[in-house]
């Protein structure tokens, strides 16, 4: 089968095409021949060893598929041990879930890891209440593109959107969000302010870190919450934060992590099916970008330079 491998850590340029033997699933899992598979941050800081966990070489990426199983069900599943970038994969029977026809195999992605994180995002971290204001970071991204359409649909006051160019404020604007905003660290809190009818704002979903991070503090109201799920600049040391900042203004920080929230009871298949039903009915629009198995490299390449917009899916 074709696969994508990596044999040594590095950026983009390790992940390379190769012929391997198909995977032989156990009696506990299904083989599923891969329609699509889903590119995430993490799949880059496992190919550069920055993970949280290290991965022993050699290794084929790619924590989520779509496909089908050989009982012909068309399924979606994560595998977090790897395997995505082929032909072939195997995940756990128990973990596969089954795609209704109106969702398309992009979509499904989408929905699996960025979906998911936008839905614990808004409904358990920051417990978002109706006529609540919502900063969306990274809005044109995987998470945020699903996040600005959550955040309206979840009943939201306001849907702040934040990005880097034109070009994806708009996207963020026709998904949903009632005002967009560059950005750039240097006087965020005060064009987040000031696009929320010059008040602070309640929630922000904040993936970026390092001088992003400290900046939307300074954006929240009293009892405002940030919920922060991600490090993408990868800039400087660690925020560290004062907690008499925090007590002298209500504030909460949260952060998040999708893998154990999926463990948690009503933490997976239920509000999956709540966004597969949005999806079937049109009114929850995934943004999905596709590359061919064989431009892995290219796929990464363009999500570490931020040149792409929602969900990146690679076709074997």
């Amino acid at each position: 089968m074709r696969a994508i491998q990596v044999s040594q850590y590095g950026g983009p340029e390790v992940l390379v095409p190769i012929e391997l033997p198909a995977p032989v699933p156990a009696a506990d899992q299904l083989l599923i021949e891969v329609g699509a598979a889903g590119v995430n941050y993490a799949d880059t800081h496992r190919t550069d060893g920055s993970y949280t966990t290290i991965t022993e070489l050699p290794f084929v990426p790619g924590s989520e598929v779509v496909g089908r199983s050989t009982d012909g069900r068309r399924v979606l599943a994560t595998t977090f041990d790897g395997g995505g970038y082929a032909e072939l994969a195997v995940v756990a029977a128990a973990d596969a879930v089954d795609v209704p026809g109106k969702v398309g195999d992009g979509e499904a992605l989408a929905l699996l890891v960025q979906g998911l994180t936008a839905w614990h995002l808004l409904r358990n971290s920051a417990r978002l209440s109706r006529g609540e204001s919502v900063v969306v970071n990274a809005a044109a991204g995987g998470v945020g593109s699903l996040a600005v359409q959550l955040a309206r649909h979840f009943g939201a006051g306001r849907v702040i959107a934040v990005a880097s160019t034109e070009e994806k404020r708009k996207l963020a604007v026709s998904l949903g969000a009632d005002v967009a905003v560059d950005s750039d660290p240097e006087g965020y809190a005060a064009r987040v302010i000031a696009a929320n009818d010059d008040r602070p704002v309640d929630v922000v979903l904040e993936s970026a870190g390092g001088a992003t991070f400290n900046a939307a503090l300074g954006a929240l109201a009293g009892f405002g919450r940030l919920v922060t799920f991600g490090n993408a600049a990868r800039e400087g040391r660690r925020p560290l934060i004062d907690p008499a900042l925090l007590a002298d203004h209500n504030l909460t920080i949260a952060g998040f992590w999708l893998r154990p929230a999926l463990k948690l009871p009503g933490g997976f298949r239920e509000p999956l099916a709540e966004l597969f039903d949005l999806v079937a009915k049109g009114k929850l629009h995934p943004v999905v970008t596709e590359y061919a198995l064989a431009d892995a490299r290219a796929a990464h390449e363009d999500l570490l330079t931020r040149r792409t917009t929602g969900k990146l899916v690679l076709r074997p």
